[in-house]
């Protein structure tokens, strides 16, 4: 079928392409009626429009008076301008649109002798309900997460964004699935060049499918080497609003329960909201460990590597004995056994995250037997290697937003500091602060607020200020970046 062919006049006709489409689908529906004397036809996907709603409307429209409507294309004008039912206020004039409105679970109405058809807001999709966040731990805040539908993520963020300022643009992606994503900010306070370049790249991105707003991540990223993300992602609908408040832009995807904040900045992997919600003295202790857990995640096993090959006087002496002891009984040299221990710790959590649910206990109490009690006892690995690889790793998780950045900058940190020692570690320190130095997420520094140093990388940034010091300038992209 040519891309917008028009409707045919001939109801039949109309029908015939229909079922030439979507003749092979158990779940498509057509039914031949006929309103006020006019012959029609009503096409719908049963799983995703309400026979029961539907059967309303036809009753309603059944009801009327067939001088009043004037013929098909009379009737047409009064279900678009007149009628009380919901009916789209455009009618659909190409096959492309039908098609698309079909599969948004519209009950579509083909008329004889009309070249345009009526879409009834009929949908009734299975949806799971909202819950809570699985995968950002709160004490307090809101306790709702994001759901697979567009709209209703939407509802939930206007429920809480409750300004007449809120723009929430929702477009058709280029895939072949039709998918829609929609774009929200604030007019009054996000950039308007921002949101301009952020729409205009949105819409050049041309994928297969699209399921998760992360598909259009790699799409804004300036560097394509650079491991740090130019978006964060969120389920919780009161970080959106809160980023909204700071003039970020939010991207929604339909099918998607994790919503893509742009631009990002590193401080806020280490922000939650139970660091606004605690006193002020407590979310700075609690953020300063972030920091350090994510130092330790990265270079860690790095420096026990680099320690025990290259600088053992750095080592305290009762320490350095038995870890000289403990080295001397395996096998391995201190990079190739901290590589072995980290990569079967990472196989290890890839297969109780992919593996059934009934089954995925079993797997991480397999791997930790194997991989503790085992591979030390016949001496393959030693304790401080493992206990050093075991820190990182629950060290990582105290920033799981950076997970992805921290495991591979450890492999490539291990691998440095045991070839080259302090040259290693220390030419891995510069690549990493060049990467995130030079990432610039839209023109913003990546490193704000944290460097240059200022009064505003102790207000909201390694720290956290009390409330009546951050609630008389708030946090605004473009604006407080000086």
């Amino acid at each position: 079928m040519k891309q917008g062919k028009k409707l045919d006049t001939s109801l039949d006709k109309n029908l015939s392409t229909l079922k030439n489409i979507f003749g092979a689908s158990g779940d498509f529906y057509t039914k031949n009626m006929a309103i006020s004397g006019i012959p029609c036809a009503i096409a719908m996907f049963t799983g995703l429009s309400s026979p029961e709603k539907l059967c309303h409307l036809a009753l309603e429209m059944l009801d009327r008076d067939p001088v009043m409507l004037g013929g098909s294309k009379g009737l047409c004008q009064y279900l678009l301008s007149q009628s009380l039912v919901p009916a789209e206020p455009n009618p659909i004039e190409d096959w492309d649109a039908l098609i698309e409105m079909l599969a948004n679970g519209m009950t579509i109405l083909l008329i004889d002798g009309c070249q345009q058809a009526v879409a009834f807001s009929t949908q009734e999709m299975p949806q799971r309900s909202i819950s809570t966040p699985t995968g950002e731990g709160n004490m307090r805040g809101s306790q709702e997460a994001f759901t697979e539908l567009l709209r209703n993520n939407i509802s939930l963020i206007r429920r809480q964004f409750r300004s007449g300022s809120l723009v929430a643009e929702i477009y058709t992606a280029k895939t072949r699935t039709k998918t829609e994503y929609c774009l929200c900010y604030d007019r009054t306070l996000a950039p308007k060049e921002t949101i301009d370049a952020l729409r205009n790249r949105l819409a050049e991105i041309e994928l297969p499918v699209l399921l998760d707003s992360a598909y259009f991540s790699s799409f804004l990223k300036q560097d394509k080497l650079n491991l740090f993300p130019a978006a964060a992602y969120t389920e919780r609908p009161a970080t959106v609003c809160a980023r909204l408040c700071e003039g970020k832009a939010v991207v929604l995807v339909s099918g998607c329960p994790y919503a893509l904040v742009v631009p990002s900045f590193f401080a806020e992997h280490f922000e939650c909201l139970d660091d606004y919600a605690s006193g002020a003295v407590f979310s700075g202790v609690i953020r300063l460990l972030k920091y350090v857990a994510f130092i330790l995640a990265v270079f860690g096993p790095g420096l026990y590597v680099m320690a025990v090959s290259f600088a053992p006087e750095i080592i305290p002496v009762q320490l350095l004995t038995k870890l000289a002891q403990a080295e001397t009984a395996t096998p391995l040299p201190p990079m190739l056994e901290m590589l072995s221990v980290t990569l079967l710790l990472e196989i290890v959590r890839e297969a109780g995250l992919r593996a059934p649910q009934s089954i995925s206990h079993t797997v991480s109490l397999v791997g930790a037997l194997i991989i503790g009690e085992t591979a030390v006892s016949a001496g393959i690995v030693s304790v401080p290697v493992l206990t050093m690889a075991a820190a990182a790793t629950i060290a990582t998780l105290a920033v799981p937003s950076l997970y992805e950045q921290s495991i591979l900058f450890r492999f490539a940190v291990i691998i440095l500091a045991g070839i080259f020692g302090v040259l290693g570690i220390a030419s891995s320190a510069l690549i990493i602060l060049a990467m995130a130095c030079g990432s610039e997420p839209f023109g913003y520094d990546y490193l704000y607020p944290l460097m240059p140093l200022s009064r505003i990388s102790w207000r909201d940034g390694f720290v956290r200020s009390i409330w009546s010091s951050l609630a008389k300038s708030g946090e605004v992209i473009g604006k407080d970046e000086t």
